[in-house]
C-alpha cells in the first residue's frame, strides 16, 4: 500500500516582494507583473545557418531557457527568421542594431519580441511611429536595450561617460517616444560591464518607471568572472524585488548562461529548486577527497529532474549534523560512507560504493515523489 505522508514543508523564505510592473508578452511567455522571472540566452551561431541555430536553440530549451535571442545583422539572417521562429519551441527575440529595416523584418517574421538599441540605429527616433504600428498589428513586444558601449551620442556628450544616470536618461527618453504614440508593450534594459554602475542604473530606473526590466551585466567575461559579476549584480537587484527577466552574459557556451541564471533564481527562492548538491569545504578532518566525490555524484546525477537536496560530506564527525536539512546524503571517512536520509542513517557502505549507492537512493526517492514533491513510502 502506498501512503502519502503529507509531511508539512517549512515556508519558503522570501525576500523583498517583487516590484509591481506592467506585464508584456514575449511570444507565449509573460514578462513582468506577477509572472515568474524568465531566463534568457542568445545563440552564438550565424542566424542564417538555420540548422545550427535551431540545434543550439534545442540545446538551450533542454537546459531550461525560456526565451532565446538571435542576432540579425544581415539580409540573410532576416530571411532565416520565419523558419527559426516557426520551428523553435521557445519564443524568439531578434537582436537589431544599425539597420531599422531589420526591425520590421523581424516583426513580419513573427518574432516574439524585437530588441532595439536606440543608440546605434540610424535615425531611430524617426522610425518609432512606424515600428510601434507594425508591432501592435502583429502583437510583438519590444525591448529598449541601452548599453554602456553604444550609448546615444547626445547623452554620452552630456555626461562624458556611460554613468548610471546617463543610461537611465537614455532609456527613459526613448520610452517617452514610444509612449507618445500610445505604445507600452516594451521592457527596458540598462546594461553595463561594471556591476556597481549596473546596479545603480537599475535602481534608479525602477524608481522612475513601472516597465518590466531585463537584467544583464554586459561583457561580463569568461565563465568564472562572468558568473561572479552576474550573481552579485542580479542577487542585489532581485533581493530588492527588481527584475522581471534575466540574461547571464558569459564568454562560454550559452547553455552555461542558462544554468547559471536558473541557479541564481533557485538560490533566491525565485524559482522552485531542482536537484541541488551541497558539499562541505575541504579541511584537515577530511578522510576522503570531497572534491572528487562531489563531482562524481554531480556527474552521476546529471539529468535527474527532481527537487532533491543531496549532501556530500567528508567528515563522519560533523557530516550528519551539517547535512541534516538534506533529503539524502553521505558522511564519508575511514574508508566508508554513512548514507543518510533526512538526517537518519539508512546504510553504511564501503568508500568505493558511495557514488553508486547514493545515486541508487536518489533515483529511488525521485521516483517516489508525487507531483507535489511529497515523498511516498510503501508499507506492508
Amino acid at each position: 500500500m502506498t501512503v502519502n505522508l503529507g509531511m508539512p514543508k517549512p515556508p519558503v523564505p522570501t525576500l523583498t516582494p517583487r516590484r509591481k510592473t506592467r506585464q508584456i508578452k514575449v511570444g507565449d511567455v509573460l514578462v513582468g507583473g506577477d509572472a515568474p522571472i524568465s531566463v534568457q540566452s542568445m545563440t552564438t551561431t550565424k542566424t542564417w545557418d538555420i540548422g545550427a541555430t535551431l540545434q543550439q536553440i534545442a540545446a538551450l530549451t533542454a537546459a531550461g531557457c525560456d526565451i532565446i535571442r538571435v542576432a540579425c545583422p544581415t539580409d540573410k539572417d532576416a530571411e532565416a527568421l520565419p523558419i527559426i521562429v516557426k520551428q523553435s519551441n521557445i519564443p524568439v527575440i531578434a537582436d537589431i542594431h544599425f539597420q531599422p529595416k531589420y526591425v520590421f523584418a523581424a516583426i513580419e517574421a513573427g518574432c516574439g519580441a524585437v530588441r532595439v538599441n536606440p543608440g546605434n540605429i540610424r535615425k531611430f527616433d524617426d522610425q518609432i511611429e512606424g515600428i510601434c504600428k507594425s508591432a501592435s498589428e502583429h502583437g510583438t513586444s519590444l525591448r529598449i536595450g541601452v548599453n554602456a558601449g553604444s550609448l546615444d551620442p547626445r547623452i554620452l556628450a552630456k555626461y562624458g561617460s556611460p554613468t548610471a544616470e546617463a543610461l537611465v536618461e537614455s532609456a527613459l527618453w526613448e520610452a517617452s517616444l514610444f509612449e507618445q504614440v500610445g505604445f507600452h508593450d516594451f521592457k527596458i534594459s540598462v546594461k553595463h560591464h561594471d556591476p556597481v554602475v549596473m546596479i545603480k542604473a537599475y535602481e534608479q530606473l525602477s524608481a522612475q518607471c513601472d516597465y518590466p526590466l531585463h537584467l544583464g551585466v554586459t561583457e561580463a567575461g569568461p565563465a568564472f568572472q562572468g558568473t561572479i559579476k552576474s550573481s552579485v549584480a542580479f542577487g542585489h537587484l532581485l533581493a530588492e524585488g527588481i527584475g522581471d527577466t534575466i540574461r547571464v552574459s558569459l564568454s562560454d557556451d550559452p547553455v552555461e548562461e542558462v544554468k547559471v541564471g536558473i541557479k541564481i533564481l533557485e538560490a533566491l527562492n525565485l524559482r522552485p529548486r531542482g536537484l541541488e548538491i551541497v558539499s562541505c569545504p575541504m579541511c584537515g578532518r577530511c578522510q576522503v577527497d570531497v572534491l572528487k566525490l562531489a563531482n562524481d555524484v554531480t556527474d552521476a546525477l546529471e539529468g535527474l529532474d527532481a527537487p532533491l537536496r543531496v549532501a556530500v560530506m567528508g567528515c563522519v564527525v560533523n557530516g550528519l549534523g551539517e547535512g541534516r536539512e538534506a533529503d539524502l546524503g553521505v558522511a564519508a571517512g575511514n574508508g566508508k560512507g554513512k548514507i543518510f536520509q533526512h538526517g537518519e542513517v539508512i546504510r553504511t557502505v564501503p568508500e568505493d560504493q558511495i557514488v553508486p549507492i547514493l545515486v541508487e537512493e536518489a533515483r529511488r526517492m525521485a521516483a517516489e515523489m508525487d507531483t507535489n514533491g511529497a515523498a511516498e513510502v510503501t508499507v506492508s
